[in-house]
């Protein structure tokens, strides 16, 4: 991680003009007091790596990685991590912070996060936070209470699923806290065993730890949207090019780092699925195939989570003039 800096979190903005070239030539004067943060969200594969880095060039900005997976050391072909050789010489942060056995936390994230924000202020540079992550991404941005966690009564949580089933669980949630088991899949084991644990813990309904739509400093959302078949293309296309480019290598090296002791890494889209195979329980084929399908299971989720927001602002992936028009939103927010 960055180096930490001593400004405080949503400490007060100060006036400050910062220079941007337009691709007409001249000069754009940018003031820092409306808009602290610009996020950059969507569906894997939709193009939010790309307008994150335009808006840190043209901004004077420093990004801010909102995607869980990218977080993990060496993990960087099957999560599409862009190059150190392609970022511009733009500061990137909250990659490369974990080790593949480690666990990731909100809670840890969404502290870091937040003093890498007031550091990248503090500099006088803008932060680009940008990633598919929601929560993440709502940590960062939000009104967030992360409640507490306990390795021992989630431990047997866990063990209660595997031997009374999801179904017994959820009928449980539903019981305790019916709200938050309406916003939970039913089939999603591991935030069950969460909004059971924070329930037994807190003595509260884990729906009242949920984050509202409130921006924690002042921000600004541009989403990407993409249509369909052309994101199922895209997503088809990029884990092909993954392969290609060395997956399985990566899955290998990873494997005796570690990969397979971690709880979150070893589960990553393509991860998985490339265990499987080095492990004759898939073909190459089906891997592909599984990673693929698997992949937009995850972009289907993704829109959903961020669709409901009304304060994402909504651009065309494929726009020829979309860093100026997600300028223009950030401008007038």
């Amino acid at each position: 991680m960055c180096p930490r800096s001593n400004a405080t979190f949503g400490r007060p903005r100060s006036r400050i003009a910062l220079r941007i070239t337009p691709p007409s030539g001249g000069l754009w004067i940018w003031e820092t007091t409306g808009v602290s943060v610009i996020a950059v969200v969507g569906p894997t594969a939709s193009g939010k790596s790309d307008l994150a880095l335009n808006l840190a060039e043209r901004l004077g900005g420093e990004i801010v990685n909102a995607d869980a997976m990218q977080l993990y050391r060496g993990m960087d072909i099957g999560t599409a991590k862009v190059p150190v050789g392609e970022r511009r010489g733009i500061a990137h942060h909250q990659l490369d912070v974990l080790d593949v056995r480690e666990e990731a936390s909100v809670a840890a994230y969404q502290r870091e996060a937040r003093l890498d924000l007031a550091g990248i202020r503090s500099r006088r540079h803008r932060p680009i936070l940008v990633g598919g992550s929601g929560l993440y991404v709502r940590a960062v941005l939000d009104r967030l209470e992360i409640p507490p966690t306990d390795p021992a009564v989630r431990a047997r949580l866990q063990d209660e699923l595997a031997r009374e089933g999801i179904e017994a669980l959820h009928a449980r949630l539903v019981q305790a806290d019916p709200v938050a088991a309406q916003s939970i899949q039913a089939r999603n084991g591991r935030r069950v065993v969460r909004a059971l644990e924070v329930i037994e813990l807190t003595g509260r309904p884990f729906s009242a730890t949920l984050p509202t739509r409130e921006y924690d400093l002042p921000a600004v959302t541009i989403g990407l949207r993409i249509p369909r078949p052309e994101l199922d293309a895209r997503i088809a296309a990029r884990v092909h090019r993954m392969w290609d480019a060395g997956l399985l290598d990566e899955v290998r090296r990873l494997d005796t780092a570690g990969l397979r002791e971690g709880r979150t890494a070893a589960k990553a889209l393509g991860y998985s699925q490339a265990l499987a195979h080095l492990d004759g329980l898939l073909s190459a084929e089906q891997a592909v195939e599984d990673t693929i399908a698997t992949t937009r299971r995850f972009a289907r989720r993704q829109e959903s989570w961020f669709r409901p927001d009304p304060r994402i602002h909504w651009l065309d992936h494929d726009d020829p003039r979309l860093t100026d028009r997600a300028l223009g939103i950030a401008g007038s927010a």
